[in-house]
């Protein structure tokens, strides 16, 4: 949230500003074990943007009505989307680092940026082709899963902007686990009602979200240090399949502890979780037997979670 010096929150902006880049420049990234991802050729490249500014001489367009300083959020939407095509990167932050950068030159009397973004994606079809079956480099299909965001905070510092917060993230993952996840142990009093469980479905809403110790990794690809939300997506899915889990807490440790491992660029890892557990119809005889469930009630749990590099240094599992 964009606030003036005095710790007023003033801010507008304007949401919404769907961009379908194509041709952007192809993503490439160091193959991890964990993953068979290696880039992403960026035919289409495209996101939905939220962007707002502040600044002190924004104030009396508030306060008196005076317009004089205000820049039309209409302005803003035509400023991003143009500036998108002028855009030589590959990445998502890095589009929103040359976007802010940008208006911060073109409009000196802007003080602070707030830019957010998500990546809509889309993946090439697989068509047949001379007896065999590739991937289109024409056709694509929207994809309505989880999706690769990011978000940057800017301040005015001279005629440059000055990053104070950046923030990656994979959003909206939704997970389910037919077996191998319980939870049992948990305090039991007058007011519980909830059977432990020992071996159950667990069906997990998750957000997970990264901070770089150096953000421009992020920004530029060529480095060699970007992480994609593909990999991120790769290693989660692996750790939930592979752990016997007795809660989602120790789950999103476990998912947090390996991510920070495998990317030592990264300075924190951030979860936000929600339990959406079905409710059990038909018991299961075995693991592995037919069952039937429906949805489960509200309301739901949740859980919110950072590590550090420091939960590596303490060698704790």
């Amino acid at each position: 949230m964009l606030k003036l010096r005095n710790g007023r929150t003033l801010y507008y902006g304007k949401g919404d500003v769907l961009s379908y880049r194509t041709y952007a420049a192809p993503l490439s990234v160091h193959a991890i074990p964990d993953s068979p991802y290696t880039g992403d050729s960026n035919v289409i490249f495209a996101h939905n943007i939220t962007f707002s500014v502040s600044s002190e001489v924004l104030l009396t367009s508030f306060t008196e009505g005076d317009n004089t300083q205000v820049v039309a959020t209409d302005s803003m939407k035509n400023f991003i989307l143009r500036q998108t095509a002028q855009f030589a990167g590959s990445t998502t932050e890095g589009l929103l680092a040359f976007i802010s950068q940008r208006f911060l030159e073109r409009y000196p009397h802007i003080d602070a940026i707030e830019i957010q973004a998500d990546r809509l994606p889309f993946h090439a079809v697989t068509v047949a082709d001379d007896g065999g079956w590739s991937d289109s480099s024409l056709v694509f299909r929207r994809s309505h899963n989880e999706h690769a965001s990011a978000s940057l905070k800017w301040t005015r510092e001279g005629e440059a902007g000055v990053l104070i917060e950046q923030e990656s993230a994979l959003s909206r993952i939704q997970l389910i686990k037919v077996s191998g996840s319980s939870f049992y142990g948990f305090v039991r009093d007058e007011y519980t009602t909830l059977p432990e469980s020992f071996d159950r479905p667990l069906f997990i809403f998750l957000t997970i979200y990264w901070k770089y110790l150096d953000a421009e990794d992020a920004f530029d690809s060529t480095r060699g240090n970007y992480v994609s939300s593909e990999h991120i997506h790769d290693l989660a899915h692996t750790q939930f399949h592979a752990d016997q889990s007795p809660s989602i807490q120790y789950l999103i440790y476990r998912i947090g502890k390996t991510i920070l491992t495998k990317f030592p660029q990264l300075a924190e890892v951030r979860f936000e979780s929600n339990n959406r557990t079905w409710e059990t119809i038909v018991e299961p005889e075995s693991p592995t037997s037919a069952g039937v469930y429906t949805e489960p009630r509200p309301p739901y749990g949740f859980q919110g979670f950072t590590l550090t590099r420091a939960d590596l240094e303490d060698g704790s599992e």
